[in-house]
Formats: C-alpha cells, structure tokens, sequence
C-alpha cells in the first residue's frame, strides 16, 4: 500500500461478532417480548402479552405464610438443593398432575425455572443442529425461539378446529424421513393452544398418540394452562394415556409466574439425562421458590384458588368474544376458547397483520402478528389477542379500537384499489364464521 493511500479501519456496532457460536445467528427477539414497550404505555390496551392476572391471589395472607416460613424453614430454603428438584416439591406435582389423570412417580420429575427451562433442556438433550422438530401449525413463539437456537429445522403439522391432524402427522413424518431427515419428537399444546386457543378433544389426543407410537415419534406434551378450563372439568392429559409422553408443566398460570418453577415429566431414562443437563444449567432450579410453592399447596385452597381464575377469565374470555362479535368487520373470523388466555384472528383477506399494526398501535390497542407464531412464512393474515390481563372493560374496548383499525385499513384498501383477494400466503382460518349481523 502507498504511503500516500489513506488507510482503512472498519467498524462494527458489535466488535465480537466473529466470535460467536454459530447457532446464536438462530437467536431471535422474541415478537411479544419486542411489543413491551408500546404495550406498557397506559394510554394502549395491551391484547398481546400472556401474564397472567394474580390480583386475586390472597397476597396478604401468602406473604404471612412465607415469613413464618423463612423463620422456621430458612435456613434450608435459602440453601443450595438437589439437581433434580426437592423430593416434597415432586411428590406436591404428582399431586397436581393427578387433576389430568396422571399417575407418576415423583422419581421421574425434574423441577426446571419454569416450563421454559423445561423446554430448553429436552431441546438440548435430543436435539443435534438440522435435526426435525414437528409443531403444531401455528404454534408457542417462546418454543420456536428455544428450538432455532438448538439449529433445528421447524416443520409444522395442519390444525382444524380439534387440534393437531393425525394424518397430517403422519404424512409429514413419512415425507420427512423419504427426504433423510431425523424427526426427533412432536411438540404440541393439546390444551387451549397458545396461539389459537384450540383445545384437542379426547379422542383426537389417541388418533395422535396412535400415529405417534406406530411411527416411533416422541411426543412432548407442554401443558400450563390444562387446569384453567372454563366450562367442564379438564381433559386428560395426553401423558395419561401414554407413559413414554414427555410431559413439561407449570406453577406459572395456577399460582404466579415470578416463582420460576415448572417441571419435566419423562420417562426415567430421560430423566436421568435431564438432571444432568439441569445440573450443568442452574447446578439445582431454585429452592427458596420450591419451599414457598409446596408451603402454599400445603396451608391454601389450590383447588378453590384456581377456580377462582377460572371464573376470572371466563368473564375475560367473554368480553373479548362480545366485543369481536359486536366490533369486527365483516370477513373476520376468530376461535372461540374454552380456556387458557387466547384467541386467534383471521382478518378479512387482502390484510396483513404486521402492516396493520401501526395503524392498531395509533388507535391505542396490541397484538401480536401472526407471522411470530410460524416458522415457514403463513400467519400474515392472522394475530393473537390475550385476554387474560387487562379488566373486561378494558379488553371490551381494546376490540372497540381494533375494529376501527381493521376497518380504516380496509377503507384504505378500497379507496386505492389495493389487492384485496388471495394473499400471498393462505393462511389456516381456524375460527369459525361469526354472526356479526
């Protein structure tokens, strides 16, 4: 180089770029947790987060309970602990478990930091860069988020209004393995899947245990809002018909999420794996939150407190049904759950939920885009609402402000002759045709 030549240094926002792992190019922002910001302002109704409402959790007697448990339990509870989890923590989730018909050996329970942990270590323990995770068409952001930073490839599987299909199970799995791919398991969210809010019935949850057992696909059950059914009692869990289902739960929808503790049940060969990788995540999921769960199970109504959320998000789920029917313009469509925090929208056709969210976010209302909740492209034409948190009030007019908005993006689209017919993606319509006359 000429002396005469300027020289060139370039520069770089991240200066550590060359020296990451491969697999952090999958890493993604999560499409709720990048809403936070615009969904937090008091002025926005916030249809998009999935925290649940703990309000009515009896706060002042729980936080007597804790500090006679910090002075007589203390010095354990704040202490280093098992791997595995705390052996009366286990046996407290067999307990539970057993409202879905699961009969289990606390044994073969490993206690996570949330079922999202839970998530990551099963993902870690089966899963090699390419290889194939099956997933329900569209399916929970935060799991396709774990599974992309593991480097494997989503493939999902068509829903209906039931849930998962058994024979597109089946067609996905032989056309998957024809093209020397290695399906390592199934994930699915039987009960009011998050994002649809679909629940599957009985007996499609044997069509795919069937389908899975003879095609030797593992099965893995994520199951935190099963307890939160609104009409009727729970359907059984997947993991009752079927003891090699790897079965992920959660304190975080039937108590409060801040507690961090969720568990994996799995076969005990598995388990064995999983308390290794626990141990070489966290050394051992917190204590002090297993000493405060197992004491509110102990000297609380559980039981009763759930009911009580169940009655508290029913009349939720139904200002948020009553305020589509009365709101939505004409082409749109939306599911109908019977528990859990979600509903699910198909706009009119021609409309793309990631380009009308602006206009949403100016009338004071957020959702999240359907695209978040698939990994192949669909969900253009769709968006989850959450009704879980905001007062029925509050979530009645949040469909109020969202309606004007999808009908001033369709006035839009008629005044400048904008294409209105198929979209470049046909997206799955899994609600039915609402009476909006």
């Amino acid at each position: 180089m000429s002396s005469l030549e300027p020289s060139r240094r370039d520069t770089r926002l991240d200066p550590y770029i060359d020296q990451y792992a491969d697999r952090t190019g999958s890493m993604t922002v999560s499409a709720v947790r990048a809403l936070f910001a615009v969904a937090n302002r008091p002025e926005v109704v916030s249809l998009a987060g999935g925290m649940p409402n703990i309000a009515d959790l009896p706060l002042a007697d729980l936080g007597a309970s804790f500090d006679q448990l910090i002075q007589t339990k203390g010095v354990q509870a704040m202490q280093y602990g098992s791997g595995q989890g705390e052996l009366f923590m286990r046996e407290k989730i067999v307990e539970v478990m057993a409202e879905e018909a699961i009969t289990a050996n606390p044994d073969d329970v490993v206690i996570t930091c949330g079922s999202q942990q839970a998530l990551d270590l099963v993902t870690r323990i089966f899963i090699d860069p390419g290889d194939v995770i099956l997933a329900e068409a569209p399916s929970y952001v935060g799991a396709m988020g774990t599974f992309n930073a593991y480097q494997a490839q989503i493939h999902h599987v068509e829903m209906d209004e039931d849930g998962l299909l058994p024979d597109a199970l089946r067609q996905a799995v032989v056309a998957l393995r024809a093209a020397g791919k290695a399906v390592k398991f199934l994930y699915t969210i039987p009960n009011f899947n998050n994002p649809t809010g679909i629940t599957q019935p009985l007996e499609r949850r044997r069509e795919v245990l069937a389908v899975a057992r003879e095609l030797g696909v593992l099965v893995v059950e994520d199951n935190p809002y099963g307890l939160l059914t609104i009409e009727g009692e729970p359907i059984d869990a997947m993991r009752s018909m079927d003891p090699e289902v790897i079965y992920l739960g959660s304190f975080s929808k039937t108590f409060a999420p801040g507690f961090r503790v969720g568990w994996v049940l799995a076969p005990h060969a598995v388990r064995e794996r999983l308390t290794i990788a626990q141990e070489a995540a966290v050394l051992s999921p917190p204590v002090f939150s297993q000493f405060a769960i197992a004491n509110y199970l102990d000297n609380f109504d559980w039981r009763g407190q759930i009911a009580t959320f169940r009655s508290m998000y029913q009349a939720r789920r139904d200002a948020m049904l009553d305020g589509l029917s009365a709101h939505m313009p004409t082409g749109t469509t939306w599911t109908s759950p019977n528990g859990g925090f979600f509903v699910w929208v198909t706009l009119p056709e021609g409309l793309d939920s990631q380009a009308l969210l602006p206009r949403a976010v100016n009338e004071r209302v957020a959702y999240v885009p359907g695209t978040a909740f698939y990994a192949d492209g669909f969900g253009s034409r769709n968006m989850r609402l959450s009704y879980c948190f905001p007062t029925p009030e509050r979530i009645y007019e949040g469909t109020r402000r969202l309606g004007k908005a999808i009908a001033d993006e369709l006035e839009m689209h008629a005044t400048f002759g904008l294409d209105t017919g198929e979209h470049r993606h046909t997206d799955r319509n899994l609600g039915p045709a609402p009476d909006v006359s």
